[in-house]
C-alpha cells in the first residue's frame, strides 16, 4: 500500500508544480469577480437593518452647500486636485454617543469613511519596554487584520513610536492629518505602553508637555479631541511600590489623566497596570481584549461605544477634576514616597501656592493645624508630594534609591545627594606606566594626578553613546536639594584619594607615580551628568583653583544662561555631537524642546569667551549617526563659535543593553583611519574658508585628533600645552573675571611625539595588550 500511495502523492506534487502559475492566476481572478459582485450587491441593498438611518440626499446636499460657502472674512484658497477629491467624499460625522434631552442614547453614528491608524507610543530607559512594545506589535497587527475582515472599516498598519524620538508638537498638539506612505487622510487611535521610573526620564518631559499644552491659553484645552480614542498600559514594580497610592504605575496614570483632558475624555479603555515580573502577560491580555472590543465598536460605528468605561462620562475618576487646581509649576513638598504621586490623601497633600488661602482657612475652621510651621518652597520643582513631619526637599540620588545602587555598582562614589567621583581607567593605566590619556599628549595633564568628578549627576540629554548605562538622573531644570560646595569639594577629594589608595596593591603600579597621585593637580568635570547644572558651580571652581587644581569643564550646550555666567576655567569644552538639528535629536536625544536654539546660543557664548579663556569643541564621531556628509555642517558650527581647539574622537562602545537599545553597536565605532580622514576633510573645509586652523596633535591610542587655531602656532610649532603655574598666577593677580587671554598662559611647544603623524603615545610608558604583554608602538 505504501508504494501506490507514495507515487500518487508524488504525482499530485509534480502536477502542482507544473500548473501552479495558471492555478493561482485563475483563483485570483475568480476571487476578484466574487468580491466585485458582493460589493455591488451590498451597495444596492443599502444599509443593514441594525445600521443607523442614512442621511437624506437633500440634507446632505444642503450640508455640503453650507460647508462649501466661503467665509465673509477668509478668502477662498486655490483648489488642488487633492482638495477636489476630498470634497467628493461624504462628510465625516464625529464618533460620539450623544444623548437627547430625555437622556436616551441615539443610534450610533456611521463608521468613519477614513482608514484608522493605530499609533503605539512607548518609553524605555533600558530597552526592556521597547522589547515588550515590539512584541505587542506582533499581537496588534493580526488583531487589526481580523477586525478589518469582519467590518467594512480599513485599518492601516500600526506604527510603533519612541517618545524619546518623536516631535511632541506633531502628535500631541493636534492629531496628524494623514498617514501611510501615500499620505492618505486617516483617523487616529493612540495607545501608550509606559513604565514608571523614580528618576527623571523622558516620561517627565512628556507629562510636562501634556500639562503645558492643556494650560496654554493659545491652544484649545482639548486639542486632541479629533482622536478616535486612546488608552494607556502601565508597567510597574510592586516590590518597590506595592500599591497605587504608593506609586505603582504612577506615570502611566499621569499620562492617562492628561490625555483625558486633551482628548475631551476620549479614554477608550481604563489604564492597564501590570507588574513587570509577576503578572505582566495576564494583565496585558486583559487590556488587549478590552482594546479589541473598543476597536470593533470603532470599526462598526466610528465611536467608542455605549457603556465602555471612560467613553465620555462626565465623571471619570476621583482626581481628574482636581488637576485644574494645580498648575504643576510650584508646589510644596515634605519628601514622601513616591515623589511624583500627586493623589491627594490625608497625610500626603500636594499644596499649590495659589491654594494657601483655602488651606489656611480650612485649617482655622476645623480647629486643627492652627500653628502650622511655614513650608519650604522649592520654586524650581515641578512635581512632588508631601507628608506629615518636617518639610524636606527631594534628593537627586537618595541612598535608598535604585539609581544610587546602580551607580555605586559601576564604581562611582556618590558624594552628598547629587555629586560623584570615579577613578578613570587612564589614571589606573598611568599609575602602572601603561600610557596616559590624550589630555597628556595635547595639554600636559598627568593622568595619575587627574580627578574625574561632577557636582551634578543629572543631565539633560540621553546620548546614544553614553557609557553611564542610562542610570544617571535626567532633567531640564534643577529641582533637587542643593548641597553646599564645601561638602562636595571635600567629599570628592576624599573619594578620589580612597580609590587611589586601593591601587596600592595592584601589580605594576609605580611607586613614584603613586606618590604623585596623592596630590591632585587637575580636575576633569566630565564624569557624568552636567556639571554646569550645579547652582554653585563658580564657588566650586574657586575652591579647586584655591588649591591650584586646574579645571577642565565639559558641558553639552543645553544651558546657555549658566554658560554665560560661568567664570574662568582652565579649559572650557562644549560637546558638538551633530552638525544639524535632526542629527542632534537622534544622537543626543535631548530633553529640552528648544534644544537646537539652546545649542546655537551656547556656540555664540563660546565665541564671546574665546579671547578670555581656552575654548574647545568636542566632536564624538559615531558611524551611521554624525559622520556621513556632515563635514560642511561641522565647518559651519566651527565658523560660528571659532573655538581655540577642536577635539575629534571616535566613540567608545561600552557594550551595554542601553546602547543596543539606542541602536548602537560595534559597527558604529569608527576605525582610526576613518577618524583621520574626517579630520583632514574638516580641516580642509576650514582652511578653504580662511578660518586659520590646522591639525596640531593626535593620540591614536584614544582614537583622538586635535585641530588647533593658528593662534597657538608660534614660529611654525604648535603650542597646545598649558602653563598651569601662569594660569594660577593670573587668577591671583587679576581675579576670575580678570582681563587676560588664552595666549597669556600658553605653555611650551607640543612634544614632537604628540604632533600630527607621530601617534601621540607617551614615550615614558610601555604600551601593552589586554593581557599585559608589550606592544611595539
Amino acid at each position: 500500500m505504501a508504494g501506490p500511495t507514495g507515487s500518487g502523492a508524488s504525482g499530485l506534487i509534480e502536477a502542482w508544480h507544473q500548473h501552479r502559475t495558471y492555478t493561482l492566476v485563475v483563483a485570483t481572478g475568480i476571487a476578484c469577480v466574487v468580491w466585485l459582485l458582493v460589493t455591488r450587491k451590498s451597495e444596492h441593498e443599502g444599509p443593514k437593518a441594525d445600521a443607523p438611518k442614512a442621511v437624506s440626499s437633500s440634507a446632505r446636499s444642503a450640508s455640503v452647500a453650507q460647508d462649501e460657502k466661503p467665509s465673509q472674512v477668509d478668502q477662498p484658497l486655490p483648489t488642488t486636485a487633492k482638495s477636489k477629491e476630498a470634497q467628493k467624499e461624504p462628510r465625516r460625522i464625529k464618533g460620539e454617543v450623544r444623548k437627547n434631552n430625555a437622556g436616551q442614547n441615539k443610534s450610533p453614528v456611521l463608521a468613519t469613511s477614513q482608514p484608522t491608524q493605530v499609533l503605539v507610543f512607548f518609553s524605555s530607559l533600558t530597552a526592556g519596554t521597547e522589547k515588550r512594545a515590539g512584541a505587542y506589535m506582533q499581537i496588534l497587527e493580526p488583531l487589526l487584520a481580523a477586525i478589518q475582515k469582519e467590518s467594512q472599516s480599513t485599518f492601516l498598519k500600526p506604527e510603533l513610536l519612541n517618545l524619546a524620538e518623536v516631535d511632541y508638537d506633531e502628535y500631541f498638539i493636534n492629531p496628524p492629518k494623514s498617514a501611510g506612505e501615500v499620505d492618505v487622510p486617516a483617523s487616529y487611535f493612540y495607545l501608550f505602553i509606559l513604565p514608571s521610573y523614580n528618576i527623571d526620564t523622558i516620561n517627565d518631559t512628556f507629562i510636562e508637555h501634556l500639562q503645558e499644552t492643556h494650560n496654554d491659553f493659545r491652544i484649545d484645552t482639548a486639542p486632541l479631541s479629533g482622536l478616535l480614542g486612546y488608552s494607556v498600559f502601565g508597567i510597574g514594580d510592586r516590590e518597590g511600590w506595592p500599591t497605587e497610592d504608593e506609586g505603582f504605575c504612577f506615570q502611566a496614570k499621569e499620562v492617562d489623566k492628561w490625555m483625558a483632558k486633551l482628548t475631551s475624555r476620549k479614554r477608550a479603555y481604563p489604564v492597564g497596570m501590570a507588574d513587570a515580573r509577576l503578572d505582566y502577560q495576564d494583565r496585558l491580555s486583559e487590556w488587549t481584549d478590552g482594546i479589541k472590543s473598543v476597536l470593533e465598536m470603532v470599526a462598526r460605528t466610528g465611536s467608542l461605544g455605549e457603556g465602555v468605561p471612560g467613553s465620555g462620562d462626565a465623571v471619570e475618576s476621583d482626581d481628574e477634576g482636581e488637576v485644574d487646581d494645580d498648575d504643576g509649576e510650584v508646589v510644596f513638598e515634605d519628601g514622601s514616597v513616591p515623589l511624583r504621586n500627586t493623589k491627594r490623601k490625608e497625610g500626603r497633600n500636594v499644596d499649590d501656592v495659589e491654594d494657601l488661602g483655602r488651606i489656611m482657612k480650612s485649617s482655622r475652621e476645623d480647629g486643627t493645624d492652627t500653628a502650622r510651621a511655614p513650608l519650604a518652597v522649592d520654586f524650581t520643582t515641578y512635581k512632588s508630594s508631601t507628608s506629615k513631619g518636617v518639610p524636606a526637599i527631594k534628593e537627586m540620588v537618595p541612598k535608598n534609591s535604585p539609581t544610587y545602587t546602580s551607580l555605586t555598582k559601576q564604581g562611582y562614589s556618590i558624594v552628598g545627594s547629587h555629586s560623584g567621583v570615579k577613578i578613570c581607567r587612564w589614571t589606573k593605566s598611568a599609575l602602572r606606566g601603561r600610557g596616559s590619556c590624550y589630555k597628556y599628549s595635547f595639554y600636559g595633564i598627568n593622568s595619575h594626578q587627574c580627578m574625574e568628578t561632577t557636582p551634578s549627576l543629572s543631565c539633560s540629554n540621553k546620548c546614544v553613546f553614553c557609557w553611564r548605562h542610562g542610570t544617571n538622573p535626567v532633567g531640564t531644570t534643577w529641582r533637587w536639594k542643593v548641597d553646599p560646595p564645601e561638602l562636595i569639594f571635600d567629599g570628592v577629594k576624599a573619594g578620589h584619594y580612597q580609590k587611589i589608595k586601593m591601587m596600592r596593591g595592584v601589580p605594576g603600579v609605580r611607586a613614584e607615580r603613586f606618590a604623585e597621585a596623592m596630590r591632585i593637580r587637575h580636575c576633569a568635570l566630565s564624569l557624568v551628568g552636567e556639571p554646569i547644572f550645579y547652582p554653585y558651580i563658580n564657588e566650586f571652581l574657586g575652591m579647586l583653583h584655591a588649591e591650584r587644581i586646574s579645571s577642565f569643564l565639559v558641558c553639552n550646550a543645553q544651558h546657555p544662561d549658566q554658560l554665560a555666567a560661568l567664570k574662568a576655567v582652565t579649559q572650557l569644552y562644549v560637546s558638538i555631537d551633530a552638525s544639524n538639528k535632526e542629527s542632534l535629536r537622534k544622537i543626543d536625544r535631548p530633553l529640552h524642546r528648544d534644544f537646537w536654539e539652546r545649542f546655537q546660543r551656547c556656540l555664540d557664548i563660546l565665541r564671546e569667551k574665546r579671547f578670555k579663556q581656552r575654548t574647545v569643541f568636542r566632536l564624538t564621531l559615531v558611524k551611521g549617526f554624525n559622520i556621513d556628509d556632515e563635514v560642511e555642517g561641522y565647518a559651519d558650527l566651527v565658523e560660528r563659535g571659532l573655538p581655540c581647539f577642536v577635539e575629534i574622537k571616535g566613540v567608545t562602545y561600552c557594550g551595554t543593553s542601553t546602547s543596543a537599545g539606542a541602536g548602537l553597536s560595534m559597527a558604529n565605532v569608527p576605525f582610526y583611519n576613518e577618524v583621520t580622514d574626517f579630520v583632514e576633510a574638516l580641516t580642509a573645509k576650514l582652511q578653504e574658508r580662511g578660518l586659520g586652523y590646522g591639525i596640531a596633535a593626535e593620540h591614536a591610542h584614544s582614537c583622538c585628533v586635535l585641530i588647533a587655531s593658528d593662534r597657538f602656532n608660534v614660529d611654525g610649532k604648535w603650542h597646545t600645552r598649558i602653563d598651569y603655574q601662569r594660569f594660577f598666577e593670573l587668577l591671583e593677580e587679576r581675579g576670575a573675571d580678570g582681563d587676560w587671554t588664552p595666549e597669556d598662559y600658553m605653555g611650551e611647544a607640543t612634544p614632537e611625539w604628540a604632533t600630527w603623524g607621530n601617534g601621540g603615545f607617551d614615550p615614558r610608558d610601555e604600551r601593552v595588550d589586554r593581557k599585559g604583554r608589550p606592544i611595539a608602538v
